[in-house]
């Protein structure tokens, strides 16, 4: 007789970034409980995340909204007795569903990187399970598909949303000259920018710059799941401080994000490869000169292009002939 699945209901994260820095529970929970059967409760943002999760049973789409939400999805969700309930959210209806263990984010938690906080939910936090994303054989082969060439690719993700994180367009340009010039660490390297239809400006100055036979501009055309899959095809990621540069550094690939309003203390990419580059300012300071990080002005200008590409140059030598843990071939 085959066994019983075990039904596992994840709350994650409605801010991608959030979500990617606790999806290492999930595959930890996976590899550890073979007839784990997952329902995964998330933001429309980040849900997409998950849809390739081995024993998923379904994804349910949900935004925080009072107490008329929460009871709306305590009614969806209440007819099942869970095995687990792991809640990295510390949402209101996980406590109030039948379940044989919870795992529910306090309130009180300290402020810590992303990982490390999730990870004691699991009391993981002596090993955090590093943020990983499971792709299907479709998603893996449309990437393959995106990706088709011989030369290596820097994938940039010069967009963020608000102005305040946004480094200028003009200096990513430059810097991606500097590294895919003839004297540069990546000679010919193709450039692959990957972003959302609404930050199309953002990355316009880099489009003027690469010749149409070295350009993937993937522009609207990927979700996060499908960005993370071809993210495990570049040789260097190149971005803001956004979910794009957690996706790189979990797919495997050696990341440089910028931040100025970010804290990089919580939300800095996790991983061996992965380098935050700051201007002169701490996060503390810029917030001193921004309370609500809402004004708009760019925080990022102080952030010197030299030191972009010394950065991004050091990444591509120390990882030269290095294997790609995301698939296995070389860098």
């Amino acid at each position: 007789m085959a066994s019983r699945p075990f039904p596992i209901l994840c709350f994650m994260p409605e801010r991608p970034t959030e979500a990617i820095q606790a999806s290492g529970l999930i595959r930890r929970l996976s590899e550890e409980i073979p007839r784990a059967a997952f329902t995964v409760v998330a933001g429309p943002r980040s849900e997409p995340l998950f849809r390739d999760t081995p024993g998923l049973r379904g994804t349910i789409e949900h935004t925080a909204g009072g107490f008329g939400s929460g009871f709306k999805l305590w009614s969806q969700l209440r007819g099942r007795r869970w095995g687990l309930i792991l809640d990295a959210v510390g949402h209101g209806a996980s406590r109030y569903l039948s379940a044989e263990r919870r795992a529910i984010r306090d309130a009180d938690m300290p402020a810590e990187h992303g990982v490390v906080c999730a990870a004691r939910l699991l009391k993981l936090d002596a090993d955090p399970p590093a943020p990983h994303l499971f792709t299907s054989p479709e998603t893996e082969a449309l990437a393959a598909d995106l990706t088709r060439g011989a030369s290596p690719i820097i994938a940039v993700g010069a967009g963020g949303g608000w102005i305040g994180k946004r480094w200028p367009a003009e200096r990513y340009a430059f810097v991606i000259s500097q590294l895919t010039g003839e004297r540069g660490p990546a000679p010919g390297a193709r450039v692959m920018i990957l972003s959302a239809a609404a930050d199309r400006a953002a990355a316009e100055p880099i489009r003027r710059l690469v010749p149409a036979s070295r350009l993937i501009d993937l522009t609207g055309q990927t979700d996060l799941l499908l960005a993370y899959a071809c993210l495990k095809h570049a040789r260097l990621f190149l971005g803001n401080a956004t979910a794009l540069a957690h996706l790189a550094a979990a797919a495997g690939c050696p990341t440089v994000s910028l931040f100025g309003p970010s804290d990089d203390a919580l939300y800095s990419p996790w991983g061996d490869h992965a380098v935050v580059v700051r201007g002169p300012r701490t996060f503390e300071e810029v917030q001193r000169s921004d309370p609500q990080l809402s004004q708009p002005v760019c925080h990022m200008f102080d952030i010197p292009v030299d030191a972009v590409v010394r950065a991004a140059t050091r990444l591509l030598r120390e990882t030269d002939g290095a294997t790609h843990p995301a698939h296995g071939s070389n860098l």
